[in-house]
């Protein structure tokens, strides 16, 4: 993330859309962190599959034809988007050794001294543990460049119900002992990122070499602590041949979740290897293949619509399931229609996106919808970080569909999806503008 974000009453010239085509658990256990039993609606939307559009709540069951009316409205029960966010990530430090090519902190080996203080840090931590907030994030930069970070991780898991996450980079700071010591200090889940099958092609990312062989170790390393661990890996074009290669490897190990990350041309981050809108699709193909076979979740990030690809990749499979079970043919199947959207073939509460169920506070203590979507919200030394989530002007708009531009306006997946918005962003200039890598033409858009 930029640390110069573009402030209101300055424009911002539009690039070209270039996407466009017409209380821990055991690692064993597997358990999601967003899909802990943290309060009494069970944070369904908040759990791993629900964000990526998993199957959490799709299920088998066949669709009925003809729904009935009065069905619960979406969002109207369980956990509020409007009042608290299900992700809280803090920028720890943008203090990184690596170099990594595509890196939205444009991290610098040196820390900066207008970070947040070792007793800043802990107050915000207090703030988001009032707001029951379940999951919380220490990102970087590189966590591990701030000599107080086992002392903040122990601080945040003294907290009840909140789940502690870190995501360190693979520089030689990050050791066997480094692992243990996170453990010991109540660490949920650590997060490593992993962006190639091979040696050439990680280390190509992360600018310098043996930064693949590393990353290897830290996982077993993980692993033979007991420590749940995530795998981070940042799709672009130069490693999106290579995700069949990655799933295969990660099978390997223990791990508890894969998060893929599609690129947002922001930091360092280029457009030129922003896959596009069709290579999303294939890819979003390949995930869903892997994620039928695999033992450990998968979601993404910034690729909202892989969540409207699993849902009518679902809605084909139960419709295949009736036609087999009642000698059918495939003009006889249901159609997919909004109705479907609000009858329990989805998620009961709209989809996390930026700013809506997830915020972002910079080292320095800035709020950003997301750490890819450099438009700030407020800060935390001047506001508490629930007034900044509930009232800031910018983070509401986010969250009002009815804000949204073009075909995702009139998008029957619009609650579920909602498009990247920091990508919008930053290909557009305009937050609200349809994700210029969705290849899904809506039906209301396309008779328009």
């Amino acid at each position: 993330m930029s640390t110069n974000p573009v402030q209101k009453g300055k424009s911002k010239p539009a690039p070209i859309a270039t996407c466009s085509t017409v209380n821990r658990r055991t690692n064993s256990e597997f358990v999601p962190v967003w899909a802990l039993d943290i309060d009494s609606e069970g944070l369904l939307q908040a759990s791993d599959r629900a964000r990526c559009g998993g199957t959490a709540l799709l299920g088998t069951t066949p669709v009925p034809p003809n729904p009935q009316k009065g069905a619960e409205k979406s969002g109207s029960k369980g956990f509020d988007f409007n009042e608290r966010p299900v992700v809280a990530i803090w920028e720890t430090t943008q203090a990184c050794d690596l170099a990594c090519v595509h890196c939205r902190a444009s991290a610098q080996p040196a820390r900066d001294p207008g970070e947040l203080s070792s007793d800043e840090a802990k107050y915000l931590i207090d703030q988001i543990a009032e707001m029951n907030i379940p999951v919380f994030v220490l990102t970087g930069g590189d966590p591990l460049k701030r000599p107080d970070i086992y002392e903040l991780v122990n601080y945040a898991a003294a907290k009840p119900k909140l789940n502690v996450c870190l995501t360190p980079s693979a520089t030689p700071l990050l050791t066997e002992d480094a692992v243990r010591k996170l453990h010991d200090s109540g660490l949920h889940r650590l997060a490593i990122s992993l962006d190639g099958a091979s040696e050439e092609v990680h280390d190509s990312f992360r600018g310098i070499p043996g930064a693949f062989e590393h990353t290897l170790k830290t996982i077993q390393w993980a692993n033979d602590a007991g420590q749940q661990i995530q795998v981070n890996t940042s799709i672009t074009r130069r490693n999106i041949g290579q995700i069949d290669e990655i799933a295969a490897l990660l099978e390997k190990f223990k791990i508890s979740l894969w998060s893929v990350f599609f690129l947002v041309p922001t930091g360092r981050g280029q457009i030129e290897d922003l896959p596009n809108a069709r290579e999303f699709e294939e890819a979003f193909a390949k995930l869903y293949a892997i994620s039928r076979r695999v033992r450990f979740h998968i979601k993404t990030t910034e690729a909202q619509h892989y969540r409207r690809f699993v849902l009518q990749r679902k809605f084909e499979e139960s419709c295949a399931e009736i036609r087999r079970s009642q000698g059918g043919s495939r003009d006889e199947s249901p159609a997919l229609t909004p109705h479907h959207l609000r009858t329990g073939l989805t998620p009961a509460r709209p989809g996390v996106n930026d700013g809506k169920g997830f915020i972002f506070i910079s080292h320095t203590g800035e709020v950003y919808p997301s750490g890819f979507f450099p438009l700030r919200a407020g800060h935390v030394r001047r506001q508490s970080l629930e007034h900044i989530y509930r009232d800031s002007s910018l983070l509401r708009a986010l969250r009002d569909p009815e804000r949204l531009k073009g075909k995702c306006k009139v998008c029957e997946y619009r609650d579920l999806c909602g498009g990247s918005r920091a990508r919008a962003y930053a290909l557009t200039g305009d937050p609200f503008a349809p994700d210029p890598c969705c290849d899904y033409m809506p039906p209301e858009a396309a008779g328009a």
